[in-house]
């Protein structure tokens, strides 16, 4: 069976009965694998992350969206993950007898109904149209507060949905990406500036390792600070190398890390690759020994 993966980030990680009822939807035909569900109060975002069929899994995509935009309102919201929209950012990924031009196509059906509900869809990564279009962080910039702006440039014409700006709904980017790591490191400190520093000792825009987009975050409640990260390619840039080059940074300033986080799900490969690093297994160990 063809398997395809979503993990479709919406801006609402503090109303769980909402989440649910998005949950709900998306699961309601019975034919998707839901792998994680990851809901950040701080963050103020949801991950849903599946796999199935791929028809299943743009049906499912559609069914979820519209119940986002049903509940999820941008006019109000508030989070300090950076997001354009309700329905921020979808991307296909690819698993199993996938090609990229099939997954491109399916991020193209769904842009094309997203766009008919009245959201402007931008496609990036491999499902992208133009160059300077490719990368999520581009089309974010300024996030949601700069989009009414942006809506009134030609340049910023939507790829799909009205040359408009929708107040409740934002704007929407999907496309189809190589499978991403999410991880976070929470630290000991609340002097967000000196993060910084470290955050740019790492971040591939600012000379640091090609696959890491990374920025510093403050957790309130927590008396922290994060830097939170997308790795784009383990294979290049693998965990346990930004772990520990994070970790030497840091020695400079005298903080330290109280915890990290893996946010949806993790390709085997980089958990054994992770696992050959810090506890030097042998060549013959196989990813196939790691199970659930």
């Amino acid at each position: 069976m063809k398997v395809l993966l979503a993990e479709v980030n919406i801006s609402e990680g503090t109303n769980l009965e909402n989440i649910e009822k998005i949950r709900e939807d998306l699961m309601k035909n019975n034919d998707l694998e839901l792998i994680d569900k990851n809901s950040d109060k701080d963050h103020n975002r949801t991950v849903f992350t599946y796999k199935g069929e791929p028809k299943a899994v743009l049906e499912g995509t559609k069914r979820l969206s519209k119940k986002a935009l049903e509940l999820i309102d941008m006019a109000t919201h508030k989070g300090s993950h950076p997001r354009m929209g309700a329905i921020d950012v979808v991307p296909f990924i690819p698993v199993k007898d996938v090609s990229i031009e099939e997954a491109v196509e399916i991020s193209k059906e769904y842009g094309k109904y997203l766009g008919g509900l009245g959201v402007p869809v931008y496609y990036y990564e491999d499902a992208s149209t133009r160059d300077d279009r490719k990368s999520l962080v581009k089309i974010r910039k300024g996030q949601y507060e700069a989009l009414e702006e942006k809506l009134k440039d030609e340049n910023w014409m939507p790829d799909e949905g009205p040359f408009e700006f929708n107040s409740k709904y934002g704007a929407t980017v999907t496309g189809v990406r190589f499978a991403l790591i999410a991880f976070n490191i929470n630290l000991d400190t609340e002097d967000k500036e000196t993060v910084k520093k470290v955050v740019k000792a790492i971040r591939g825009a600012k000379g640091g390792y090609k696959h890491v987009r990374a920025i510093a975050l403050d957790i309130p409640e927590k008396r922290q600070v994060q830097i939170s990260m997308n790795l784009t390619n383990y294979e290049e840039t693998p965990i346990h190398r930004v772990y520990e080059t994070i970790k030497s940074e840091l020695s400079r300033y005298n903080i330290n890390i109280v915890s990290t986080e893996l946010v949806g799900p993790v390709p085997a490969y980089a958990l054994k690759e992770l696992l050959s690093f810090y506890i030097k297994l042998n060549d013959d160990f196989e990813v196939e020994q790691i199970y659930m």
